[in-house]
């Protein structure tokens, strides 16, 4: 949550901030937190701010400035439209004037005016074909963005997009290095496994393969883990080939 003694940003300084953001310092929910708080920072009258992510049909919110904002947030998702919901699914940029008087989702306005939320702008993320998002921006006074805000808060949206994206593909590169580099641990200790099965029975690398698999279908374990407590502990007791 953005402190409120924090000092506001221009908009130039908070999309400086958001340049100068290191991917490896960065989680992707503490990346869009940044967002949401850079955003609530720099726009005119210091609104909340939350990050909806929607993959298929199942909208979260991801991160918010307060309370309110996720619950704004969730009223949406349980009423099945909302400016955030449209924003993400449809790619466009959503703008409540006044809360008061718009016909559009009467629940989520009727909500909002009980917590005091009198306007909004719900900005498209599209950060990934499979993933898109909206940055939600509520205000307490009724048209609280005027065309320069609204103009802010594009140019922040499309900028956030880009690092959010960025960052998706960092994070899938991230797990490709990992599920690889644990593959060669796995085939490493396999291999030993079986040159040790081999030895010791004189198998080929097909039968001591197979005496693996079936003792990891027996005790319902990986062959991974099959193989590496023989190399550990050297018991060969249920790992004698039939």
């Amino acid at each position: 949550m953005t402190p409120d003694s924090e000092v506001a940003l221009l908009p130039d300084d908070a999309l400086d901030r958001l340049g100068r953001i290191r991917l490896t310092d960065h989680s992707m929910r503490s990346l869009l937190g940044e967002i949401a708080s850079l955003a609530g920072s720099s726009l005119p009258g210091r609104p909340e701010a939350s990050v909806t992510l929607l993959t298929g049909d199942d909208p979260v919110t991801a991160v918010y400035t307060s309370q309110v904002a996720k619950e704004l947030d969730e009223t949406q998702y349980g009423e099945d439209g909302g400016p955030c919901m449209h924003a993400a699914a449809m790619g466009e940029l959503v703008a409540i004037e006044d809360m008061r008087t718009d016909p559009r989702w009467a629940g989520f306005l009727e909500a909002a005016v009980a917590r005091g939320r009198l306007s909004s702008l719900s900005l498209p993320l599209s950060m990934h074909e499979n993933v898109s998002g909206a940055l939600n921006i509520y205000a307490c006074h009724p048209s609280a963005f005027d065309e320069r805000g609204r103009d802010v808060a594009r140019r922040f949206a499309s900028y956030a997009a880009v690092v959010a994206g960025n960052m998706l593909v960092y994070e899938s590169a991230l797990d490709r290095a990992r599920n690889l580099e644990a593959a060669l641990a796995s085939r490493a200790v396999i291999d030993q496994a079986k040159g040790v099965l081999m030895e010791r029975f004189k198998l080929t690398a097909d039968q001591a393969f197979q005496a693996l698999v079936r003792v990891s279908m027996e005790s319902n374990k990986k062959v991974r883990e099959i193989a590496q407590q023989f190399v550990e502990t050297g018991e060969l007791d249920t790992l004698r080939p039939r």
